[in-house]
């Protein structure tokens, strides 16, 4: 492994079976990402090498270059969610339903590798996300294991690494990225019901995915709490009923509001719109809520008011939590009784995703854009939500990887992707 220091672009397209491939290194915790070349691998029987066409910067690399998560073996090459075309294959890499790739296809991969389908986990519990034995690309394979993350201009792709034939085009995949499957289990632990009211905590990539699969699974209206104004209104081109800005309102003015949109679909006498106002419908001894509440925001207090704002006897899903923020303030006064038990809710955690929610978020990908691509109406986009979501992704080259970090940690571009040259 050889650090760049002369950072001129060599080209301007992929460059097959690049002698030394670049990639973006996180160093350490709290370092700044470094451009590196690394030797093309040897492949072993049944692999592939993967040259890249789009990457993903998402919250989860932010947590890994400010040094948040546990057992990461730094350096590392970030980029867990990547779609490319496979270079060359040594042996057979094939799909779930047993059909070789060929050289040239396009495709994405599982990014978690090594469950070992053997263990207590795997085999009893049926939550392979807990496999003690599972490695993910990108985050727990380090650079010392080679080209093992999307934010490259090649990924080796190991033996035994779970592949899925793409038909869309990447940055439409990508507009759901890792996202789409994390939201894809966390509406299915949320056990949705046709005619559900949903209320979703967070409008980031996967709040945003949430809304969209909610609405899939047969919810009646979904709702939004979230911030900035700019995803608010991404929430609303995506089918959100009515979204409020957390920002501009305390905890029980979003508890007001949330009561009077589930009054409001009760009565139908308000369109979707951005509530600037929780006075419009006031009923404060009223207790009808959302029956399922997703909680997707990071914070700790957006926990509990998640049970808050649920229903008695409803479920609630807590997919934000995907690091240590610390516990819930003092301010919220968690209460267990008045919160969680009296109201005999379902809490159910929901940590990452497994193949079946990768394969059916791309199954998802994959038949809307055949389906849009087919249609010469111009209102064509509407078959696909994450079409909605592509005008709004912001692209990145490897030497801009810092940028793209902070962009993401910041909030001010809705989701990054990076593109793997210089």
């Amino acid at each position: 492994m050889k650090a760049r220091t002369d950072f001129a672009p060599l080209f301007t397209a992929y460059c097959p079976l690049t002698p030394m491939p670049l990639a973006a290194v996180i160093p350490k915790p709290n370092a700044v990402v470094e451009i590196r070349e690394f030797p093309t691998p040897d492949l072993e029987p049944n692999s592939a090498l993967l040259a890249v066409e789009l990457s993903e910067v998402c919250g989860t690399d932010v947590y890994l270059q400010q040094g948040l998560l546990e057992g990461v073996p730094y350096p590392l090459i970030p980029g867990h969610v990547s779609v490319g075309r496979l270079e060359k294959i040594r042996g057979r890499v094939v799909d779930v339903e047993g059909n070789a790739f060929r050289e040239g296809d396009r495709a994405t991969f599982l990014d978690v590798h090594r469950t070992c389908n053997a263990c207590w986990y795997c085999l009893v519990a049926k939550a392979t996300t807990r496999c003690p034995q599972r490695k993910v690309y990108g985050i727990t394979y380090g650079a010392e294991d080679g080209l093992s993350g999307g934010w490259a201009e090649q990924v080796y792709l190991k033996p035994g690494t779970r592949c899925i034939r793409l038909e869309a085009e990447p940055e439409h995949f990508m507009a759901g990225g890792c996202a789409l499957p994390t939201a894809l289990h966390a509406v299915e632990r949320g056990d949705i019901s046709i005619g559900d009211t949903v209320l979703v905590l967070g409008s980031g990539p996967v709040g945003l995915n949430a809304i969209i699969l909610a609405q899939m699974r047969g919810a009646l209206r979904v709702l939004c709490i979230g911030a900035p104004r700019q995803r608010l209104d991404v929430a609303l081109d995506l089918g959100a009923a009515a979204v409020l800005n957390f920002e501009e309102h305390g905890e029980q003015e979003r508890l007001e509001w949330v009561r009077n949109q589930v009054l409001v679909q009760m009565s139908n006498i308000q369109p979707p719109e951005i509530v600037t106002s929780t006075s419009s419908i006031r009923n404060p001894k009223s207790e009808i809520l959302p029956d399922v509440t997703i909680e997707a925001t990071g914070h700790p207090d957006a926990v509990v008011e998640a049970m808050r704002f649920t229903r008695d006897a409803g479920k609630v899903v807590i997919v934000g939590q995907y690091t240590d923020h610390g516990p819930v303030s003092n301010e919220v006064g968690f209460n267990p009784h008045l919160d969680l038990n009296k109201k005999h809710l379902e809490v159910r955690g929901c940590w990452g995703s497994d193949f079946s929610h990768f394969y059916r978020a791309a199954q998802i990908i994959n038949s809307l854009a055949v389906r849009t691509s087919a249609t010469q109406n111009p209102q064509s986009k509407v078959l696909s939500p994450w079409a909605i979501l592509q005008p709004r992704l912001a692209r990145y080259t490897l030497n801009h990887a810092n940028e793209a970090l902070a962009a993401v940690a910041s909030g001010s571009v809705l989701k990054a992707l990076m593109e793997p040259r210089l």
